[in-house]
């Protein structure tokens, strides 16, 4: 298999997989159901077998459920794994109710995360977003705090905007800023990413095939119980358009004999030696493919097509990255 690369988060910040394993849908998601539990844990070994060591996961995937699977997987191989876990949604079996950023309830979720992953300090502590309903130098000093108490070993930030990004280094240095990014969702290109790059901050990037629009095996219209269909992008004649705009992706993997899926990971990895992608995984099966597309590399006529087909803005219609 694939040799993977390391990424250095931040400037003087912990090497890790130049790709990352996102955990979350091996979890109930949105009220769906959880997937085989040994099927789960066994696409962890893999992933660390196979030199993927960063883990991602969130203290609200599946109500907790997420962190005891992965506090299960990585049992006997602490040493092996980096684990990024964030914090701050409150939801209601899968009714999402907002953010608690307080620092009193920081410090009560972490003592919960600990327990459930079963080890005694988080690689990567982050806020899930931060929404201003609490002073930003009140969130990120209380987890500053945490790293001082050796709970926490480094700073991350989710889905934040540019100045939120700044502000937050300027009270603790940020190793990783985690965020979606894709060819379908460009929009950080103009604000965030630079700062990012400024600030020697790594960039953690999921929802590398927007929310399956770039998988080429997505067809209009969507099953009614789907959940990208409550987003304006895959809605009518939005998703019909878009659609059309994948098609050239399609072929250009066709071409290039690879997964229309793995050109849209590997276009994410080919953005900058400080950007990983993050794909979520299920099953073992997903595996080879993921660590293929990390191999795929684009000549300088593929990449203009692809960054001018899919220029920010090309894809029509709002979906949950642009909050």
């Amino acid at each position: 298999m694939t040799t993977i690369g390391k990424i250095a988060l931040g400037k003087n910040g912990p090497v890790v997989s130049k790709l990352g394993l996102g955990c979350m849908r091996m979890s109930p998601v949105w009220g769906g159901p959880a997937n085989d539990e040994n099927e789960s844990i066994a696409t962890i070994h893999a992933a660390l077998d196979n030199g993927i060591n960063f883990l991602n996961t969130g203290d609200f995937y599946g109500s907790g459920h997420n962190e005891l699977l992965v506090g299960k997987a990585i049992k006997g191989r602490r040493d092996e794994v980096f684990i990024s876990v964030k914090f701050g949604a409150i939801f209601y079996g899968s009714q999402w109710l907002g953010l608690d950023l307080r620092p009193i309830a920081i410090k009560n979720f972490i003592n919960y995360s600990l327990v459930r992953l079963g080890i005694d300090t988080i690689d990567l502590y982050q806020p899930c977003r931060l929404d201003n309903s609490v002073p930003v130098e009140d969130v990120i000093g209380t987890v500053a705090d945490l790293i001082k108490e050796g709970k926490v070993r480094h700073l991350g930030v989710s889905e934040v905007t540019p100045e939120q990004l700044r502000k937050a280094n300027s009270v603790h240095p940020v190793a990783a800023l985690e965020i979606g990014y894709s060819l379908a969702d460009r929009q950080i290109e103009s604000g965030l990413l630079p700062a990012a790059r400024e600030l020697g901050i790594g960039v953690v990037a999921f929802a590398n095939t927007a929310e399956g629009l770039l998988t080429g095996q997505m067809k209009a219209p969507l099953p009614a119980d789907s959940y990208q269909s409550h987003f304006p992008r895959f809605q009518g004649e939005n998703l019909v358009k878009n659609l059309e705009k994948v098609e050239v992706l399609k072929q250009m993997a066709a071409d290039k004999g690879y997964t229309t899926a793995q050109l849209a990971i590997a276009w994410v990895n080919s953005q900058g030696d400080h950007i990983m992608p993050l794909v979520s995984m299920s099953r073992r099966s997903r595996l080879p493919e993921n660590l293929q597309a990390m191999e795929i590399r684009f000549s300088p006529e593929e990449t203009d097509i692809l960054n001018k087909h899919f220029a920010p803005g090309a894809i029509v219609g709002s979906t949950y990255l642009q909050r």
